[in-house]
């Protein structure tokens, strides 16, 4: 995937949006739902059977991850099909997941070759 250069000012909106998806997935449920849906689309009965809840509780964590724009809906006759908006929210999960098992492990951070060290990193 290509990688976006962060400008030195960013935009109010775009760090606005940036915080609200932090927000969104600030919940073990719907970091599960969005780590699922990095393998692919699924209807609700299925994150209901994968996530061992109750279909209102995993509709209430859809209906979060959807207003944030973070999941996709398709409906096929009576089901509806959950998919993540696009590759950067799996990506963005699968980099807080790597992080988390890293500190839980103890794990080294994975130097990036062509990566400038900064001051205060590690």
């Amino acid at each position: 995937m290509k990688e976006h250069v962060v400008p030195p000012a960013q935009n109010p909106e775009s760090l606005a949006a940036m915080v609200e998806t932090f927000k969104a997935l600030a919940d073990p449920t719907r970091a599960r739902i969005v780590l699922i849906l990095t393998q692919s689309e699924r209807s609700v009965n299925d994150l209901v059977e994968l996530l061992e809840a109750q279909q209102s509780t995993v509709s209430r964590h859809l209906a979060i991850l959807r207003a944030a724009k973070l999941v996709l809906t398709r409906r096929e006759t009576t089901h509806i099909y959950y998919r993540l908006s696009d590759a950067h929210v799996g990506d963005l999960a699968h980099q807080a997941f790597s992080h988390a098992e890293h500190e839980r492990l103890g794990l080294p951070d994975h130097k990036k070759s062509n990566s400038k060290s900064t001051p205060g990193s590690r």
